[in-house]
């Protein structure tokens, strides 16, 4: 008796070009823009948060086109290339310094994140990105398809809401020099950031989420998910 035929895998044209786009923006946010502190206009942010955000919108196109499923794989990915970052920034450190290179102290300065530091930021980074993919999938599905800046704005607001009252408690409450009325008003100020950069970026995923919808012949309703995030399967 012959096997039932077997239909192979969907093939996208620009989903890894997406996923290389997110998990970029995402070690340049965490590696080059974590450690420095901006004031501008008499308000001061960590550099971060103005490109951190810009992960979102590539979770909200992925999610968006591709589905939670395929967004899930591209959030483990990243959390993947956050866990080696990280390691690879505690060996590179902890190698002795050659006797005539005198940048140690500058090498530690920018990617010596403290353990709590490093753990705080991969905690926020998997119950975010989660939270955002999971609320935009189903506001997808209960909206039927309606109103995409309400979901890529809503989902951003819970998404970024969760990755901050993570983050900075976990990264900073209790810690030498942290007041906790500091953490809330940090938290508070990066937050509302974060938040309003996504809603100005909106026209911009709009035109991201058109074109690929088009290229890929794809606009993926999440129905019968399988939500949970310790999963592979697409």
């Amino acid at each position: 008796m012959p096997s039932p035929a077997t239909h192979p895998p969907r093939v996208y044209r620009y989903y890894d070009l997406v996923m290389a786009a997110f998990v970029t923006v995402l070690l340049c946010a965490n590696l080059i823009g974590a450690s420095k502190r901006c004031t501008i206009a008499g308000f001061t942010f960590g550099a971060g948060v103005l490109f951190f955000p810009i992960s979102y919108v590539f979770g909200d196109v992925l999610t968006e086109v591709y589905g939670y499923a395929r967004a899930r794989k591209v959030v483990w990915t990243g959390f993947s290339a956050l866990m080696f970052a990280a390691f690879m920034s505690w060996a590179v450190l902890s190698f002795p310094p050659a006797a005539d290179w005198p940048h140690q102290s500058a090498f530690e300065t920018v990617f010596g994140g403290t353990p709590r530091i490093v753990l705080a930021s991969l905690v926020a980074y998997f119950c975010g990105e989660f939270c955002n993919s999971y609320v935009l999938a189903k506001m997808k599905v209960s909206s039927q398809g309606r109103f995409l800046w309400m979901r890529t704005i809503g989902s951003t607001i819970v998404g970024e809401g969760v990755d901050s009252l993570v983050f900075y408690p976990l990264a900073f409450y209790g810690a030498p020099g942290w007041t906790p009325a500091q953490v809330g008003s940090v938290l508070l100020g990066n937050y509302a950031v974060k938040v309003a950069w996504e809603a100005l970026m909106t026209p911009v995923t709009y035109r991201i989420v058109n074109f690929l919808k088009r290229a890929e012949s794809e606009d993926y309703f999440d129905r019968d998910t399988d939500f949970t995030p310790f999963s592979l399967a697409t």
